[in-house]
């Protein structure tokens, strides 16, 4: 089964996205849901896909689990709730009870978002995280460079559980990379229990000026710090659309990781998510 491991629905007419704001993310501000993702799906090759939140909602999380109950090509959740909620547990536990609920394998928060860039090792944030862990569900990291160090520790409080991240931490590609981000990556991986999502690059890069070439350093730094069995393919679509379009995304990144080997393409586009995720319909 081939696997995109990394898309996103969305509606702005019937609810809030406050990241959608800036002026230049007008040509993504409009409906996007499987009806639009589907044929793109087929076109290319792609038999499943992850559908990861988009905003701070529980209702948008019920959503995406009624949508993956009425789509087959979706077969998992990366949803939002609240970590800080005292009542976690119920939730969560509410959320898999519902149709679809099957479908739910992770859940993500934007930390790069947050003021503080040690939100992650907040008290009541791992609490949270405790109950979500418990559930063997798989934790999505959000975050740049400057939130790393709160992934890693994360990552090594939890040394039993999966945790993901997201965009090899959005690489600065478009001023040239970046030391820190190089070293920070290494030492997130150094922890054994988090896969890395090539995906979303093109986006960090300059959106009218790019090619496979020049995400190739960032795939490979990846593919060296993760190895061939912890890296995932997803498009992020319809984020990438800013800077091509589903095919020439995929294509790009698929093309970088085959030349790091066949075998790294292969496991990336399907069998380290289903890993990652404990995927129930990708055996």
């Amino acid at each position: 089964m081939i696997i995109d491991g990394h898309q996103h629905f969305w509606d702005p007419a019937r609810a809030d996205y406050p990241w959608m704001d800036a002026p230049e993310l007008a040509p993504i501000r409009r409906s996007f849901g499987p009806v639009d993702l589907t044929p793109l799906l087929k076109a290319n090759g792609i038999d499943a896909s992850i559908v990861v939140q988009c905003r701070s909602s529980l209702e948008e999380t019920e959503e995406f689990l009624r949508i993956a109950h009425a789509t087959p090509s979706v077969i998992g959740v990366v949803g939002w709730v609240d970590l800080t909620d005292g009542a976690l547990g119920d939730t969560l536990d509410r959320l898999r009870a519902s149709p679809g609920g099957d479908k739910l394998v992770g859940i993500r928060h934007q930390v790069h978002d947050e003021a503080d860039p040690d939100w992650l090792l907040r008290p009541d944030v791992q609490r949270g995280l405790t109950a979500v862990l418990a559930r063997d569900l798989t934790y999505d990291f959000l975050v740049r460079s400057r939130e790393l160090p709160a992934a890693i520790a994360t990552a090594q409080a939890f040394p039993q559980a999966r945790f993901v991240l997201d965009h090899v931490a959005k690489p600065p590609i478009a001023d040239g990379g970046s030391v820190e981000w190089s070293d920070r990556i290494a030492a997130l991986a150094a922890c054994g229990n988090v896969w890395c999502k090539i995906s979303g690059l093109a986006t960090e890069a300059k959106w009218n000026d790019w090619d496979a070439e020049r995400l190739f350093p960032f795939v490979a730094h990846a593919a060296q710090c993760f190895g061939e069995d912890r890296l995932i393919f997803g498009s992020d679509w319809p984020v990438c659309l800013l800077a091509g379009s589903y095919c020439e995304i995929k294509d790009a990144l698929e093309a970088c990781l085959a030349k790091l080997g066949a075998q790294v393409r292969e496991k990336a586009f399907g069998a380290n998510a289903q890993a990652a995720y404990r995927l129930a319909m990708a055996s």
